[in-house]
């Protein structure tokens, strides 16, 4: 359950996708790096919040307990810890595993790719975390799933809000929780699983609401910044500091058109200290399909100061951001359009097929591949001996390969090589 395979035209659509994203990150001078797939469990459990009930646990395997990574950000900063790395820009493309209820429909499975670029070292503040949202923005904008919204937030900020509403600082991580849960339901609902299941008073809950339904850009920024109480509250004033700062640097970037700072984004993990954002799209335009794809969050990330600490000896503190792109929701929706356009995929790279027209030309074919695969050319041929022209031909069609080297007894006896176009049927002797 929630796992499953993929035939050669979802891999090619893929691999395009995979690459897309991979490109992005290597224009902005990322390294790739590789971690394996099985963790200690200590390192995994309690860095995820609510979502630690979801990572799957290996039985002890001769005196170690592991688990299966559920992201590629906690065996990054285990990474940093362990090699003593205190500056890097990397980008990792791997499988992680979460014993989630799958949703196959909206690209939520137990095993999935996840595509993570991070900024890892000491920096003045907010350069490198513009740096992440503009990843967000180009990957988004080139990949064309239509419209698209960034919003951002920092956890200071959101720490600031519960502080001067009355939450005590041990319902923080669960009332956070309840927060982010806005975007999916009404505040009726949020407010009443705070008050019913979380524990906060009625009042607290209220005040919250006041502040968590805002969202706008740099004139809220400065609208909180003049607000009596948050502005005294030491974490919250730091946070809008830096917001400021950052739609600063959007805005050199040209990307505000597409962020909003969203005061109800809480993103759930525990290991967030500061910015942190989430892209969603905004609708799917599709005249073939009646329901609209909803696939919520596509991209999200964050700054986690303290993580590479809690995995060093000596407690160094390695400041970091980064982030996720969801790969496996974006790959659902380009899947569904392909599928409703009725475009044929093609799932091999192949230049060439070395054809004869003839019988018992079969050693003139492997002599004719043989010279292509060496001169770096992909070529492919039927595994038959006396094939019929026509089924070669045919192949070619059903295939998508371009073009067809044909030789004949008379080529053999010229030394040229008649090479046909497969879409337009011209064929020129070489």
């Amino acid at each position: 359950q929630g796992t499953r395979d993929h035939p050669p035209a979802q891999a090619a659509l893929r691999e395009r996708l995979l690459s897309a994203v991979g490109s992005c990150f290597k224009w902005h001078g990322a390294a790739a790096i590789d971690t394996p797939v099985l963790e200690l469990r200590e390192t995994l459990i309690g860095q995820y919040g609510e979502g630690s009930k979801l990572i799957y646990e290996l039985q002890d395997q001769g005196g170690e307990l592991l688990a299966l990574r559920y992201d590629l950000t906690v065996p990054f900063a285990r990474y940093l810890a362990m090699n003593k790395i205190t500056n890097m820009k990397r980008y990792h493309v791997a499988k992680v595993y979460r014993r989630d209820n799958p949703a196959m429909t909206r690209g939520r499975y137990r095993e999935f790719y996840q595509c993570d670029f991070d900024i890892a070292g000491q920096f003045d503040p907010m350069i490198p975390d513009a740096e992440c949202l503009k990843i967000v923005h180009e990957v988004l904008s080139d990949l064309q799933l239509g419209d698209f919204l960034i919003k951002v937030n920092d956890r200071r900020i959101l720490s600031g809000v519960f502080a001067i509403c009355g939450v005590p600082e041990s319902k923080f991580i669960p009332a956070c929780a309840t927060v982010d849960k806005l975007d999916k339901v009404p505040w009726e609902e949020v407010r009443s699983e705070m008050v019913g299941e979380k524990g906060l008073s009625p009042e607290a809950a209220d005040r919250i609401g006041e502040y968590v339904q805002l969202h706008g850009g740099l004139d809220l920024i400065e609208r909180l910044l003049q607000d009596p109480k948050l502005s005294q509250n030491k974490q919250a004033k730091e946070g809008l500091g830096d917001m400021k700062l950052l739609f600063e640097y959007l805005t050199l970037f040209g990307i505000t058109g597409k962020i909003s700072f969203d005061l109800s984004l809480a993103r759930g993990l525990d290991y967030y200290t500061g910015v942190i954002f989430e892209a969603v799209l905004l609708q799917q335009e599709n005249e073939h399909v009646e329901e609209p794809v909803s696939v919520g969050s596509v991209a999200g990330g964050g700054r986690y100061d303290g993580l590479v600490g809690m995995f060093d000896p000596k407690g160094r503190k390695v400041p970091c951001v980064g982030v996720s792109i969801g790969i496996e929701r974006i790959f659902s929706i380009l899947e569904q359009r392909l599928e409703a356009s009725g475009e044929k995929l093609r799932t091999t790279e192949t230049q060439v097929l070395v054809a004869t027209p003839q019988k018992h030309l079969l050693a003139a074919r492997l002599k004719l591949i043989s010279e292509l695969w060496d001169a770096g050319i992909k070529a492919e041929m039927l595994y038959r001996k006396d094939p019929k022209l026509l089924k070669q031909l045919q192949y070619c069609e059903d295939t998508g390969i371009p073009l067809a080297a044909i030789v004949g007894e008379q080529e053999l006896a010229d030394g040229v090589v008649k090479l046909r176009d497969v879409a337009t049927r011209e064929e020129v002797r070489m």
